[in-house]
């Protein structure tokens, strides 16, 4: 098979018309020649990192729209579906993702679960990533998002660092803002990169002790904006990644756009490919061909190196995608689940109260981090929602045991009534609701207990919602359909008056405790600051 083009090399900086051959999965040759097409071949793109959880489809599902974007591979983290079913959960993606031509680079879950501050469905101890390091098909050591343990050298966070190291595979790093001496003994433990820098200083610090920068652009969090100066500074050092990707935004997008927007506005037209083909391959050691004689043929062709848009996508020599076409049907497979939850009544999100001060989350669109501020409450029996004050209960339900909520409160919401409630929840996927008033907030809790797991939306009494079968976290749909569900909850959710550009989103992350300020678990409010449970009560 030859296919012509001209030739996007990444390695000699130099494009140039060319016709490749392949036989069977790889390529034979590559030689110059004339008379090519204005179209262009390029290695096909890798996500340096991401959760396929969070696109709340399964891995063949998420295969049959990126390719469509020219995604090839992508180096995924399973630890959401581990917090839910431990190594049953990350065999799951694993058997799904084989029966499809993508590449998925999976890692050995390092912190399952994030904390021992709340209940989840898996515990993966130090023997167990160990095993699963030692599979052919476990690439690296997934994010390890313990920093207080790495630096305070806790031994089974270290015997995981060790046995990746042991088995000369990389381990991924989590440190939001860790900087100075935490930050190089946490580098010097043997940990090689970071996804979560959101200033060119705090990525440079990075830089500057070895870690390469997985500059971040998702659903959940975006810092290209922020991090893009360092292509001009650092390319060498840079990946581009998605980490949470929902169904909306893959229908739309993946590494394509992002290629497209740094080519666009200047940034350089190699660096920018680098980052997410040779950079990710080289650095994961991962099997990807990038373009060269006796590589895997796995290669993208797009109209022009501008808009980069996808005309055909390869891999190991079948054309996956072209003329709008998926050439593969996804497998769906067993939905597995972990859910044991019983409902929930108002008298159980009840607050007596206690005191003259509560402590309030605060929330901002867009952030992962939150902060927290105190507000006065009135002299009544019980502590309710303020409405006018932007002042929300947030309750968490426990979903693998029938155990009593934890409720507190929340601003930056902006409800001013109803209630909306998700059994996606960072880490340990317990149901999470924020509700203008405790009836909407039943209703809606109730909801995605009786769907084993869904969002949920509860407005003028009416309720809507969209299942999440497989480990309450995904469905087995297609992204478009599970996109069009998503997109009208989350538009019914607007009409209660969030302003959020994603309320989902946001709330699913009011629950991941490793980010501060202040979260809440199943178990109580949360100070990130001081890693540790903290009271509702100011005073």
């Amino acid at each position: 098979m030859k296919i012509k083009g001209r030739l996007v090399d990444i390695h000699n900086r130099n494009i140039f018309p060319a016709e490749i051959t392949v036989e069977g999965e790889r390529i034979l040759n590559i030689e110059r020649c004339e008379n090519v097409s204005e179209q262009f071949i390029i290695p096909g793109f890798v996500d340096s990192h991401v959760h396929i959880e969070s696109s709340m489809v399964i891995p063949a599902s998420f295969a049959e729209m990126a390719v469509r974007h020219g995604t090839i591979g992508v180096v995924s983290d399973p630890h959401e579906i581990a917090n839910v079913l431990g190594i049953k959960g990350v065999d799951y993606m694993i058997e799904n993702a084989e029966k499809c031509p993508v590449y998925f680079w999976f890692g050995a879950p390092s912190c399952v679960p994030a904390t021992d501050y709340e209940t989840s469905g898996g515990r993966i101890n130090y023997e167990g990533v160990k095993k699963l390091l030692e599979r052919k098909n476990i690439n690296f050591l997934s994010e390890m998002m313990n920093f207080p343990g790495v630096i305070h050298n806790d031994r089974e966070i270290m015997e995981k660092i060790s046995a990746a190291k042991e088995l000369k595979k990389p381990v991924d790093g989590h440190a939001p803002g860790l900087s100075g001496e935490d930050l190089v003994k946490y580098v010097n433990a043997g940990i090689t990169t970071d996804h979560e820098c959101s200033s060119l200083e705090e990525a440079r610090e990075k830089i500057a002790l070895g870690m390469k920068i997985l500059i971040r652009e998702g659903s959940a969090a975006r810092n290209l904006k922020a991090l893009k100066e360092l292509f001009k500074s650092d390319p060498e050092k840079l990946m581009l990644c998605s980490d949470d990707i929902h169904p909306e935004m893959l229908e739309k997008r993946h590494m394509n756009f992002l290629v497209a927007l740094l080519i666009r506005e200047g940034y350089d037209l190699f660096d920018v490919l680098r980052s997410c083909t040779v950079n990710p391959v080289i650095h994961y050691g991962l099997e990807a061909g990038l373009l060269r004689r006796g590589d895997n043929a796995d290669f993208i062709v797009v109209k022009d190196l501008q808009n980069i848009e996808i005309s055909e996508t390869w891999i190991k020599g079948v054309k996956v995608y072209g003329n709008d076409i998926v050439n593969f049907i996804p497998v769906r497979g067993e939905n597995i689940n972990n859910f044991n939850a019983g409902i929930i009544n108002e008298d159980q999100i009840r607050i007596k109260r206690l005191g003259s001060r509560i402590r309030v989350i605060v929330a901002s669109d867009g952030e992962l981090l939150t902060t927290s501020m105190d507000a006065e409450i009135p002299d009544t029996e019980y502590v309710v929602q303020d409405v006018e004050r932007d002042i929300l209960k947030i309750v968490v339900k426990d979903r693998y045991n029938d155990a009593p909520p934890a409720v507190a409160f929340i601003s930056g919401f902006g409800l001013k009534n109803g209630a909306f409630a998700s059994s996606v929840a960072h880490d340990s996927h317990n149901i999470i609701c924020v509700g203008a008033d405790d009836i909407s907030i039943c209703k809606c809790v109730n909801e995605v207990i009786r769907l084993k797991g869904g969002l949920a939306v509860s407005a003028s009494g009416r309720i809507d919602s969209l299942p999440l079968p497989v480990a309450g976290i995904m469905s087995d749909d297609s992204v478009m359909n599970v996109a069009r569900g998503y997109e009208k909850l989350s538009g019914k959710v607007k009409t209660l008056g969030c302003s959020l550009a994603a309320p989902f989103m946001t709330l699913s992350f009011m629950a991941l405790l490793v980010i501060p300020e202040l979260k809440i678990s199943d178990r109580g409010l949360f100070d990130g600051r001081s890693f540790s449970l903290t009271n509702l009560f100011a005073d």
